[in-house]
């Protein structure tokens, strides 16, 4: 089997990445202004979403198809996407998922801008969440 291509998705495939989420009975969908990344082999197996903000980027949507999980595309996928992009990533996850962002060089951290530390906030009232932050420059 051919390995799968990642790349990042023209803006117009937008509904494409939500068909996925969709298929797979996911609450996420890819936000209007975003960038999108898939994994893809024939049909999206992967993806997720960079939107941009306040000097770096918020990662959201983060999904592999079940048929393909413990395989490494999520790895894959997100290396790919810090690679890709300038300044610092958070993200939010639940603690039980924080190991796998680890291993990806995110830490936690308490330094959000401050539309996404509202989001938390808002967020951490129905569920418990923490914040991940990688930052190329901050590692070298």
């Amino acid at each position: 089997m051919e390995a799968p291509q990642l790349r990042q998705l023209p803006d117009q495939s937008r509904p494409l990445l939500n068909k996925f989420y969709r298929a797979h009975r996911s609450h996420m969908r890819a936000p209007a202004g975003a960038r999108y990344w898939v994994a893809q082999h024939v049909e999206i197996i992967a993806g997720l979403c960079l939107t941009g903000v306040d000097g770096g980027h918020w990662l959201t949507g983060l999904l592999v198809a079940p048929s393909h999980r413990n395989q490494g595309f999520a790895t894959r996928l997100v290396a790919q996407t810090l690679a890709a992009c300038e300044g610092p990533v958070w993200l939010f996850c639940e603690p039980g998922l924080a190991s796998f962002y680890k291993q990806l060089s995110f830490g936690e951290t308490t330094a959000l801008p401050e539309s996404l530390a509202l989001r938390l906030q808002r967020y951490n009232q129905h569920k418990t969440l923490v914040a991940l932050c990688h930052d190329k420059e901050q590692a070298a």
